[in-house]
């Protein structure tokens, strides 16, 4: 492939559809960030990703339950944020991100494989 084309593939400017999904991660990586400034910090660096659905639900994932409990309760600072932000964001969920599964060693492998 061509410097060029690819290039024209990569740039988010371009009304293709990698340019669009460069700029929707962008989007979610911003908003996440701006959810984040408005916590404490520790609290705030819990936070993994962010979205608002169609439906108006903030949906911002966090990296464990602990930090998903703590951040229900500044469910009202995330909306807020969100509003702030740009995105009409109407409730807030709180979610655990998925931790990478560990990969399979030698002992938990069965006989059969």
């Amino acid at each position: 492939m061509a410097a060029k084309s690819l290039e024209n593939l990569l740039n988010p400017s371009k009304n293709g559809d990698l340019g669009r999904i460069v700029r929707r991660a962008r989007e979610l990586g911003e908003l996440a960030a701006a959810l984040a400034r408005a916590l404490p910090p520790e609290e705030g660096a819990s936070i993994v990703a962010a979205n608002v659905r169609e439906d108006g639900d903030l949906v911002v994932l966090c990296q464990s339950s602990a930090w998903a409990s703590r951040l229900r309760f500044s469910a009202e600072v995330l909306l807020e944020a969100a509003r702030t932000h740009g995105a009409a964001a109407s409730r807030c969920t709180i979610r655990v991100a998925r931790s990478e599964q560990a990969p399979a060693s030698s002992s938990n492998l069965s006989e059969d494989f």
